[in-house]
């Protein structure tokens, strides 16, 4: 098969996703194989990237069992005890690497790493860097250290099309992926390790950047991998509330240092809702926010403002990425009050994986947002997810090796068929699709949910599976028809998994269910083939 492309169509490891987990991976793996690395845009686009507050790791021996409790604590009962071991026994030994492979976390004048405190947090054990930055930093690191090694080789700008299988549908051998120019290719693998982060796109409202389609959890789906936890999605309390604005996080650190939230009569909310106030866990607060918008008639709606003008800290220096934003719009976190309102921000659920990144399916592995450990539970807590792109990366990695010792490669005879252009009418169509889903999911399946709204959600969603559909059944293809196949399946999986759920926990809030049941549910959903069952793990 003639190679077109500037990088190998048959690889040892194959990564999707060049995130914390991805490129953590592929530093481990590169110890002695051939890796290659795919991502839709350049290697600095990613949720890592846009990551603010910054890696919760307990440094300290006598913070591990504290750290643990309050990761336990803000999953609601629903965390996986031993994936929660093996996150905050393993990080210290995790981020220590990341420090001498170049990263720079913010120090005291004495030299000493600084820490914050937030949401949810017993401790300060939050390190950032650059005040708000911590993820841009990681992200530099990660890919400063990956590029000195010659067997990982980068596809950027490009976009996995399908999971390739062998005949059985019982092993991934590969993927196809479309370039830069829309051309498919096929490539092989040993191992294929899925490490695409998360799905906020699938919302019209998100702190997530557009990358964000849940590609990886959708061609998962798409092959009869199971998925878990679909259900709770995480909806950040405070993202930046202007119209015609992207919903830019504003993050949980601000609260950390002391700012408050006040309704649009002024007056402080949080203190008589959680022991925690503005600290409490982030389904606690987001629910909160959305309520106090509220107004007592059908359609009122109310502003809701985080305030810091009692602080004394500069808060241009600690916040420097938040403050050059707001500046954007005239607003200063010295002088005013920030409208905010919640908007999805991270998604527990995803790939069912063990401790190990190993799915259901052979050959097929998952690390990161993309995975489901059952680490976070129904509520992550603050700050533990570049965390879990680290201690799961490498330990997916490890697995990946161990597993394809001895495996050849599958060799495929001939390029795949090339899909036909989308005309210019069919792409304006497809935009407002895609914008119709993300209205939809916000409506339907958002902070607050009841089985008649998420019923109307999945028959609304029917009409546009069947739009999508019709373009692929038409031969045309496209990386953005690819993604918003991915968000239709991973609408569909997040409506079925809150349906099956008739009960309220962590992130998931049904108001017709508005309590916990633990005698029924306290357990992980999974969802394979639209069958959603519970198990305990």
């Amino acid at each position: 098969m003639a190679n077109s492309s500037p990088w190998p169509h048959s690889v040892d490891f194959l990564i999707m996703g060049a995130g914390v987990a991805g490129l953590r991976a592929a530093i481990e793996l590169a110890e002695s194989a051939s890796v290659l690395v795919v991502t839709k845009e350049s290697l600095r686009e990613s949720n890592t990237h846009y990551a603010q507050g910054g890696i919760a790791v307990a440094l300290e021996p006598d913070d591990v069992a504290p750290h643990l409790t309050d990761t336990l604590a803000a999953g609601d009962g629903l965390v996986h005890s031993p994936a929660a071991q093996v996150l905050i026994h393993e990080g210290p030994t995790r981020v220590t690497e990341l420090i001498r492979w170049g990263a720079n976390f913010d120090r005291e004048a004495s030299g000493e790493l600084m820490r914050t405190r937030e949401g949810a947090h017993s401790h300060p054990r939050i390190l950032h860097s650059n005040g708000d930055a911590t993820g841009a930093e990681i992200s530099r690191s990660l890919v400063a250290a990956a590029k000195t090694h010659p067997r990982i080789h980068f596809a950027e700008w490009t976009t996995v099309a399908r999971l390739l299988t062998t005949a059985t549908r019982t092993r991934v051998i590969g993927a196809e992926i479309y370039d830069r120019e829309n051309h498919l290719h096929c490539i092989t693998a040993r191992a294929t390790l899925i490490a695409a982060g998360g799905a906020g796109q699938v919302y019209s409202d998100t702190t997530n950047p557009s990358v964000a389609t849940g590609d990886g959890i959708a061609l998962a789906a798409s092959i009869g991998a199971e998925l878990a936890d679909m259900e709770f999605y995480q909806f950040h309390p405070t993202a930046l509330a202007i119209d015609g604005a992207p919903r830019f996080l504003l993050s949980e650190a601000l609260r950390g240092e002391g700012a408050w939230l006040s309704n649009h009569r002024g007056e402080r909310f949080m203190p008589a809702l959680h022991p925690l106030a503005e600290l409490a866990p982030r389904d606690v607060v987001a629910r909160a926010i959305a309520r106090e918008g509220l107004g007592s008639n059908p359609g009122d709606s109310f502003p809701v403002y985080l305030d810091l003008r009692h602080l004394t800290i500069d808060l241009r220096h600690r916040f420097p990425g938040i403050s050059a934003t707001l500046a954007r719009f005239n607003l200063d976190l010295a002088r005013d009050l920030i409208p905010v309102r919640p908007a999805a921000h991270y998604l527990m659920g995803g790939i069912r994986t063990d401790l190990d990144g190993r799915t259901s399916i052979a050959g097929l592995y998952a690390a990161g947002e993309a995975a489901c450990t059952g680490v976070h539970g129904a509520n992550r807590l603050a700050s533990n997810s570049l965390l879990e792109g680290l201690v799961f990366g490498a330990r997916a990695a490890r697995a990946m090796r161990e597993d394809s010792e001895g495996a050849t490669l599958d060799e495929f005879a001939d390029e795949p068929a090339q899909p036909r252009q989308l005309a210019a009418a069919e792409e304006a169509a497809l935009e407002a699709h895609i914008a119709s889903l993300g209205r939809l999911m916000w409506r339907h399946a958002g902070l607050l949910r009841d089985k008649s709204a998420m019923q109307a959600g999945l028959n609304a969603l029917a009409g546009y599976t069947a739009a999508i559909d019709a373009l692929i059944a038409a031969g045309k293809g496209s990386r953005r028809l690819s993604e918003a196949q991915s968000l239709g399946i991973v609408a569909r999986a997040i409506l079925l998994s809150a349906l099956a759920r008739e009960e309220s926990r962590g992130a998931h809030y049904r108001n017709d269910f508005p309590k916990r049941d633990d005698a029924k549910f306290l357990k992980h959903s999974s969802l394979r083939l639209d069958r959603v069952n519970f198990s305990v793990w």
